[in-house]
Parts: C-alpha cells; structure tokens; sequence
C-alpha cells in the first residue's frame, strides 16, 4: 500500500480520525479524512496492518470512567516511511438521549467517541489544543454525521501548521517541568539518568492525560529529544498470525546472541564485563550504518546494519580496543579529592544560551538531525520505543524480542502488576519508583553533587510561590530555566567524558551509572563522532565541590525519605511522636486531675485546721450547766 505520508507536498497533518465503541464490535474507526484506505471510503473500518491498534490508542482503556481524555500515541510508519507518526485524540461521551440523530447502531445509554489528529510533527500541545475545541463543537452537534467540521479542521491544520519551525513555544506547549519537580522533586533526575541507561521505564496512572502529560514532560528535559530524537521510536511490528511468529522465531536463531545479551537486559556478569573495558572504540557504532531506516527487524544476514550488532552483543573483542578502564568503586563516589572548587564559593549554575540547537544537521551514525552539541541523544532507536500511551492489545512488545527497551505509559493495572517485563515502574500519582534489580538501584543512587543539583532545582521552583499572578512566569523556577538546567547537566556530563581525567570527573555523577551509561546505545553513538560545540562546555559536574555540613544534612534526608528503611524509619518517628503527644494529653489531663483531686483535699483539711476555735465551744457549757449544785 502506498502511504498517506511518503509525499513530502503535502501538509504535516496526515489524516483527521473518529474513533467509536460499538456495542458488538467494540473499538472501531467510524470516519477518517483523507481515507486511511486509498481505496476506500471515508466511513470505511478498515486499517493498515500496522496501525491496527489505532482504535484502542484513540479510545483508551477504562475511557468510560471519565466524561472527557486526551491521549498521546504514537504509531509506526507505514511501509516505505521511515519517520514516527505523533497522534492526538481527544475522548469525549455524550448521553444518547440528548441526540438530535440518533443511528441505530447507539443501543446504550452513552456514546463515546474519540477524535484524533495524526501528524507528521510532534505538536502535541499545539495539536491538542486545536483538537479539543473541534472535539467540544462536534460533540455540540448532537448529530454525528455532520463531518463537514472535520474536513475544515484537516485544512485548516495543514495551512496553519504548514512550515512551521519546531520551536521551544510550540513544541513544549502544555508540559511543564516545573510541576514536574514540585511533584517528583528530586526523583526526576533519578528518572532522567534511568532513560539515559535505556532501560525499560513503565509510567502509570490515570486518567491518561495525566499519564502523557508526565511522560513527556520527562522528555522534554531532554535537549532536542522531542522536536528530533522521536522519529525513530515506534519502529515495532504488530502481533502477527503463530505461522508468521513462528517464521520470526527461525529468523531470530541467526541471531541469538543480539538478544540474549540485549544493552538493557545486562546482568551483573556482563556489567562486570563493561566495568573493566574502555571509551567505546568509535569504529564500534558503525559509521556504515544507514540513517534513519532503522527497523526492528534481527539481522539475519550480513548487512550494513550487521555492523551495529558488535556493540550490541558486547563482544569482549570490541570492547577492549580502547584499553583498560576505570576500575568499579570501591568506596563511596563522592570523594572529597574529586573536587576542586574553593570551599567558600557559592554553587551556581548559570545556564548557556541554546544558540546551538537552531542549526540542526543530520547525524552520520545516529540518522537523527542533531544540532553542535551532537544532540538529541540516539535514545529511541534500534528497537528502543517510546509510547506516551499504550493499549492493552500492544501488551506483547513488553516481552518483544526486537524491543530492547521502552519508555512506556499505561492506565491498565494489568502492566504494573507483570514487574518482570519491567526494569522500572513510575508511579505518577504516588511519585514512586519501583526497582527490583539492586544493581540498577546502586546505579542510580544519587551522589552528592546530584543531590545539589536536585536540591537546587527544587528549592527555585518551591520558593516564591505566593503570588498567584506571576507564579511559574519568572526565569528562574519557570520551565525553559529547568530544561536549561538539565541541558547544562547532559553538556557536562558529556563533556567529562571526552577528558583524560573522565574518572575523576565522572565520579560526581556515580561510578556505577557512568559505567553502565559508556555501554549504551545513544553513548556509542554520540562517542562515535566529533561534536564541535563541546569543546566551549566546561568538564566536570556543575555541582562539584568540597563536602560541607549542608551535605550531610542533604544525604541524611535524601536517605530517610526514599530508603526503605529510613521511610520505616520515619513512620516510626512520626508514630512515635503522634503517640507522645496524645499519651501527654491524656497523661496531662489524669494528672490536672489528680492534682485538682489534692488540692480539694488539701484545701479542705487546710480549712478545717484553720476553723477558729470558738466554733466548737457551743456543745460544752451545756454539760457544765447540767451538773450545777
């Protein structure tokens, strides 16, 4: 089939789509414009074999708890694309009775639909905002055959969006890391550095609005990541017939070992075998590697791509070409030698300028456009997925072996409950990460510097926080403050690791993290090529320096609140101390008691002893006066 997308002419909206729950079908498209089928018509129900998940995508799972939802999704390219396709939908339901048209397939008591944009660009604000107005008037409508505003809807997206430049003020439109950080606060570096080692990162909670909103709100932290670093991260292949799995089951014995030893499924055994290798040897990416056409599929053959599979498996050979490495830490990283700075400095940091992200050009490894910097990082490539929203029916690229990792949301409690298929679950509502793997927990351990840098950040965007007129509007604390903070963080980070001296520099940023992080994918990408704006980006954490009393109060708290055994610990104080408090009250009170008992008493033997005398007197004169002569 020839895809709506291939024709470069036409505009950045590719179709407008209304998705419908039938009573016996279930979830079905109802409408597209243009026709998702050429050779079909507007109201067809059929699909591409790789968009069959649309339906689900656009109408979500448990929708019907929540008069209205938006959703981000994502869908993979049609054959002969190459690029990500960004949906938008917006859910809504209406009762049946208050439609003026009603069609005989509505025999429930609500009607819901769902109406999505698929595009070409990553929008997602922008999109949503325009949609959910459409959404609100056809609804309005009360009679859904009116189509006549969807159709406006396609051109006029095509002729407002034709062109534009994808720019911080559209392309973060309606994520905000500020709130970000006053709900995760420090975690969301524990967060950043866990996609950056390309694990499998599981996002939950509902409604799904909530759940996109903080998924990409966590990549947009990331420079560049969103406008450039997507196209790449929806490259899956739909569950297929058993004939055709068992036929991708004999293609994938070639190659056995790229999956088995998977960069995001290593152990400790091969940890223990990144630790003792060297800077990635830059032949190692695969500078033969094709662009942008990266599909999922094993290489069962000898192909260009074939090269790429050397770091991949994490053959010792490759890896050694670079000579010994650092050895893991044996003590704790932060060491006071490891930093430099005068004590009585204070610890600022100063944002640069993004000049460097204006003028992008395509990567020769990564396929991506990438600005100086060599940014956005190859993250989401190879078989690394992002999906803001994931249905149900898309449960097996968990277990995919193509799939070698994912940043992944869901509402279905059914995903958090299979921990298994998960390196990571993020708990939106909780602000809550669960890991079980105590090597990953170790790796992500925050040093000291780390949590400066998180305290600095939490500390701008809590204060200040009275006047609910210019709250949020300032630069410092505001949104592009904290994207230029985390920048700041990814340049240095980089830049340390292109220095002789990488050991010591790396170490403020965790020696198990930066060892786990040289084996990557977007690591050997990115080491693999030269990056010219790097050599104005000083070396070294910006939080670096010498340890101090706050640090120590710093760790104390970091410990207690996010241990298991400080959070124990904790409850226990609180317990403690709410026990305390109430066995005072009430030892206060039987005590005032007591006491207002003692005092009645010893008022009253006090007032008796205090009686004058003449007031027993009366009883004797009269015995006197009896025994007279």
């Amino acid at each position: 089939m020839e895809p709506q997308g291939r024709d470069e002419g036409k505009g950045p909206v590719l179709h407008i789509v209304v998705v419908g729950f039938h009573h016996k079908k279930g979830c079905q498209v109802e409408f597209s414009y243009p026709p998702l089928m050429p050779d079909e018509g507007h109201d067809s129900n059929l699909l591409p074999e790789e968009w069959k998940y649309l339906p689900f995508l656009a109408l979500p799972d448990g929708a019907h708890n929540y008069q209205e939802d938006t959703v981000y999704f994502h869908l993979p390219p049609l054959s002969g694309d190459t690029k990500c396709v960004y949906g938008v939908s917006c859910y809504r339901q209406i009762e049946a009775k208050a439609l003026k048209v009603r069609q005989a397939d509505v025999t429930r008591e609500t009607v819901q639909k769902s109406v999505c944009v698929l595009s070409r660009v990553p929008l997602y604000g922008l999109l949503q905002a325009k949609l959910q107005l459409i959404t609100h008037a056809y609804f309005e409508e009360k009679d859904f055959s009116q189509i006549s505003i969807l159709k406006e809807l396609y051109d006029h997206m095509n002729s407002s969006l034709r062109g534009s430049a994808l720019d911080g003020s559209q392309v973060y439109l309606g994520m905000s890391p500020r709130d970000l950080i006053l709900h995760f606060r420090h975690k969301a570096l524990i967060i950043f550095k866990l996609i950056l080692l390309e694990k499998k990162v599981l996002f939950y909670v509902s409604p799904v609005n909530r759940l996109v909103g903080a998924l990409m709100t966590v990549l947009s932290l990331f420079p560049g990541m969103i406008e450039h670093g997507l196209v790449d991260s929806s490259h899956y292949r739909p569950k297929s017939s058993v004939s055709e799995d068992q036929s991708l089951v004999e293609s994938v014995s070639g190659a056995e070992e790229f999956v088995s030893v998977s960069v995001t499924d290593i152990d400790s055994s091969a940890l223990d075998l990144g630790v003792e290798t060297a800077q990635p040897a830059t032949e190692s990416s695969g500078n033969s590697s094709e662009g942008d056409n990266h599909h999922l599929k094993p290489p069962s053959r000898i192909s260009p791509e074939s090269s790429e599979s050397e770091w991949e498996t994490l053959d010792p050979s490759v890896l050694d070409e670079g000579g010994p490495q650092e050895a893991p830490s044996e003590t704790e990283p932060e060491l006071p030698e490891t930093f430099d700075s005068k004590p009585g400095t204070p610890i600022t940091v100063q944002p640069q300028a993004v000049t460097g992200q204006g003028g992008v050009t395509q990567g020769l490894v990564s396929g991506l456009e990438e600005d100086q910097y060599g940014l956005p990082l190859a993250i989401f490539t190879k078989g690394y997925l992002c999906l803001p929203y994931m249905a149900l029916q898309q449960h097996h690229l968990l277990s995919d072996v193509t799939v070698r990792g994912f940043v992944a949301g869901a509402t279905n409690i059914l995903f958090r409950q299979q921990r298994h298929l998960s390196d990571a679950i993020v708990e939106v509502e909780e602000a809550r990460i669960q890991i079980q793997d105590p090597e990953l927990r170790k790796m992500l351990s925050l040093t000291t510097a780390d949590l400066r840098f998180a305290d600095y950040l939490v500390k701008h965007v809590t204060e200040n926080r009275d006047d609910v007129f210019l709250d949020g509007t300032g630069w410092e604390g505001g949104d592009e403050w904290i994207r230029a903070q985390f920048t700041l963080y990814l340049h240095s980070l980089l830049s340390s690791a292109l220095q002789q001296d990488s050991e010591r520099l790396l170490a403020d940023y965790g020696a198990p993290f930066v060892t786990a992080w040289k084996i990557t994918h977007n690591y050997r990408v990115w080491y693999s090529n030269k990056h010219p704006g790097m050599t104005a980006v000083t070396p070294g954490h910006p939080f670096q320096g010498q340890y101090s009393v706050a640090d120590v109060k710093l760790r104390l708290s970091h410990s207690v609140q996010n241990s298991e055994r400080g959070k124990k610990i904790g409850n226990a104080m609180m317990t403690t101390s709410r026990s305390v408090v109430q066995t005072g009250k009430a030892v206060g009170q039987s005590v005032g008691g007591a006491l207002t008992s003692a005092k009645t008493a010893m008022s009253t033997w006090f007032s008796t002893l205090a009686q004058p005398a003449p007031a027993s007197t009366p009883a004797c004169p009269e015995p006197a006066t009896a025994v007279k002569p």
